[in-house]
């Protein structure tokens, strides 16, 4: 169950950091669940270089959506500049 979860909560992170994010979105449905679930990542180890302790929660969901905006972020500043 662990799996799924995570799969769900990727696809949902990564859907809300697209919705914030305007512009041409690369790849998705499969993009998207791999945007949302390191963006996870990313949100999660900034929060703890910041010194902020986050448990589950909206916490986490909020450093998760947040490290995916900066990872959709690079990812277009890398296409745009290949394009």
């Amino acid at each position: 169950m662990g799996i799924i979860v995570t799969i769900v909560t990727g696809l949902i992170i990564g859907i809300v950091a697209k919705l914030l994010m305007p512009g041409r979105d690369p790849g998705g449905i499969i993009v998207t669940i791999l945007l949302g679930i390191a963006g996870s990542f990313v949100g999660t180890w900034l929060a703890d270089i910041a010194g902020l302790e986050l448990a589950s929660g909206w916490g986490a969901f909020i450093a998760g959506v947040v490290g995916a905006i900066i990872l959709l972020l690079i990812y277009r500043l890398v296409v745009g500049r290949r394009a």
